[in-house]
Parts: C-alpha cells; sequence; structure tokens
C-alpha cells in the first residue's frame, strides 16, 4: 500500500503497471487511428490532454506529415506543464483551461479535434470550434466502466449513476449541438489487478473512481483485497469505452 501510496500521479502514461494489473485495449487502436487522421488536418485541438502523452504518439505516427496550427487544453496544472514540456518540441500550444469551461478558442478554428477520456464532452463547444466539415474524434469512458472495483468500495451504486457517460444519450447530446454522427463503437474490456499497490496508485490517479480516496480511509477494505488477492488471484473488473467519429455538417 505504501508503495502504490509513493508514486507520481501526473500525466497519463500507465508504464508503472507493467506486471501489476493489466487492461484489454479497444479494437479501434484509438492513437494510432488519430495519427491517420493527423496527417491530413490543417488545424488540430486536443481536448483534455493530459499529460500530452497520445498525442504526442499520434502525432509521431503523423510525421513527416504535420497540421500548420496545433493546441491542446488541460485543467489541471501539474498535467498541463508536463504536456507543455513533452508537446512544446512539437509546436503545440498547451492551454491551461478549466475542463467544464467554455474552449478558449474562436469559432471555426479547427478541422480535427480530439479527445481521449474527456470528464464529459461539451457538444456545444466542440460544434463551435470545429470548421464546417470538421471532424470529431474521440474515445469516451463508457457506463459503469471498472465498476467492480468502486462497488468493492463504496458498495452498489445507483441506476442513474450506472447508467451515465452512457454512448446513446451522448450521440443523442452530440446531435442536439448539430453534429452527425459518422460512427459509434463499444467495447468492454478486462482488467486485472495483480496486488494491491495496483489498486492503490489506480484510484489515485483516476480520481473519480472514489472521490476522496485515500490510504488511510480505506485500509481496512485495502488489507481485505489484498488478502483476497494473495489467496485468489488477480481482481477482475471492465472498463468501457466508445468510439465517436462527428462531422459538423459543411455548408
Amino acid at each position: 500500500m505504501a508503495e502504490g501510496a509513493a508514486v507520481p500521479t501526473e500525466g497519463w502514461d500507465f508504464s508503472w503497471f507493467e506486471g501489476r494489473a493489466s487492461e484489454e485495449r479497444p479494437s479501434w487502436g484509438y492513437a494510432v487511428s488519430a495519427g491517420e487522421r493527423l496527417a491530413r488536418a490543417q488545424a488540430v485541438l486536443d481536448i483534455q490532454t493530459g499529460g500530452g502523452e497520445v498525442l504526442d504518439f499520434a502525432l509521431g505516427r503523423a510525421e513527416p506529415a504535420r497540421p500548420v496550427l496545433a493546441a491542446a487544453t488541460e485543467g489541471w496544472p501539474p498535467n498541463a506543464a508536463k504536456a507543455t514540456a513533452l508537446l512544446r518540441p512539437r509546436g503545440v500550444v498547451v492551454v491551461t483551461a478549466p475542463d467544464d469551461a467554455p474552449l478558449p478558442f474562436a469559432d471555426e478554428t479547427f478541422d480535427l479535434v480530439l479527445s481521449r477520456h474527456p470528464v464529459r464532452p461539451y457538444w456545444d463547444e466542440i460544434a463551435r470550434v470545429l470548421r464546417p466539415g470538421g471532424t470529431y474524434f474521440a474515445q469516451h469512458v463508457g457506463p459503469a466502466s471498472v465498476f467492480e472495483l468502486v462497488e468493492y468500495f463504496l458498495g452498489p451504486q445507483p441506476q442513474e449513476v450506472r447508467t451515465a457517460r452512457d454512448p446513446e444519450r451522448e450521440r443523442a447530446g452530440a446531435e442536439a449541438a448539430g453534429l452527425e454522427v459518422a460512427g459509434l463503437r463499444a467495447e468492454r474490456l478486462r482488467m486485472e489487478f495483480h496486488d494491491i499497490a495496483a489498486v492503490v496508485h489506480f484510484l489515485r490517479k483516476v480520481v473519480w473512481m472514489v472521490p476522496g480516496f485515500t490510504v488511510e480511509a480505506y485500509e481496512p477494505r485495502l488489507r481485505a483485497l489484498h488478502e483476497r488477492i494473495e489467496r485468489q488471484g488477480p481482481f477482475v473488473a471492465h472498463s468501457t469505452r466508445h468510439l465517436f467519429d462527428l462531422r459538423r455538417p459543411a455548408r
């Protein structure tokens, strides 16, 4: 538990989990597909970029092509600093902006908007900054993702919590903002936690899973889970993901 509590949580690099936890990846390969789209884009925005790792990878896949304008937003200052250090050499402007605030860009600025696991999509803002004919390409977290772990600590969750982030509800929100759905895919993916340090680090890093999580507050449950893993093997959960391919209609 002490080891999991000591690992830095900045950014979205999950390499520390190697050998401690695993998660199936969606079949569509978001970062690779984003790179293919970046190679054809003139102006791109990555919303809630985290530490910039996914955008950095996608830009690498797009080379030698490169957008004329590339920008990213991030709401958590430690992540924004990390993203700036990583993405500035690639010519990306990183803007520190709250996740729930209007996007700090002019109307119709971008022909491609990307996002991987946004807290929530603000469809009106996404539609506003897209040029006519532009694309929103994003991987979202789906409903009841990793809820086996959430409910281990918090108990059964209300139905309205379990169905939040429903892809069909998000589709309706996108269409209400004037976006057209060119593609929507969803998958449920197996996760395994092989030791308690991985559980602790995951809950510290993905803070919305168990709000206010600390080792001290949940030590009895952590200790019981540690003993369960030692006795029965990995704790199994399932993540849910969906992929949006949206268009702003051309004039």
